[in-house]
């Protein structure tokens, strides 16, 4: 039997991540289907990388030619499943998000986190943008409706930055070691190929 209300879902979250951004795009047909609400939380991924040891799969496994191989078959797989059709890996990857993820912090202040999300995933899995340029970061946010020079202004403000260690720190404290990783409860699923997972756990 299942309860009456699904318990929502914490999505630790970084836009550095191309898994991040394909898991975004699944999210919203499995709300719509089951009512599930997904609450993203911000982490910076290369502060969680140096806490926990951990690193991007494309380093992991350099020398693993196999495991990279099917790595982007299940990456392959899981965009035609969910019908995603306007992905494109970034030429200037991998990016450093500190910028985006300070500003990020400013947009949920003002109660507009996901339409930066929205905004700054676009940029970098859909349109190529280096986002860890400030001037392309300035560019693209004001294109999509933001103030980009005051958000970038953020960048050395300091309880912004605390803040986003603060909430990076929690985030390994729970138990993530990279992005994306989803909460329910005390339960944590790693990877975009756990959502049928998360989606059973939030509707038991």
């Amino acid at each position: 039997m299942t309860s009456e209300q699904p318990k929502a879902v914490d999505f630790i979250f970084d836009f550095a991540s191309p898994n991040a951004y394909l898991v975004h795009r699944a999210l919203p047909a499995i709300s719509a289907r089951t009512g599930i609400n997904f609450d993203y939380k911000l982490a910076l991924l290369g502060g969680i990388f140096k806490l926990t040891g951990n690193q991007a799969p494309m380093m992991a496994f350099a020398n693993i030619p196999k495991k990279l191989a099917y790595e982007q078959l299940e990456f392959g797989r899981f965009i035609t499943a969910h019908n995603i059709t306007d992905f494109q890996m970034n030429p200037h990857f991998p990016i450093n998000t500190v910028m985006l993820m300070r500003g990020a912090l400013v947009a949920e202040q003002q109660g507009r986190l996901m339409d930066y999300i929205e905004a700054g995933l676009v940029a970098m899995w859909e349109k190529g943008i280096n986002m860890g340029d400030a001037a392309a970061y300035i560019a693209a946010m004001n294109e999509s409706g933001f103030d980009g020079a005051a958000l970038a202004a953020v960048y050395n403000d300091a309880d912004i930055k605390q803040e986003l260690m603060v909430r990076t720190q929690a985030a390994v404290d729970r138990g993530a070691f990279g992005i994306p990783t989803f909460f329910v409860g005390d339960d944590m699923f790693f990877g975009k190929e756990r959502l049928h997972q998360v989606e059973a756990a939030a509707l038991a």
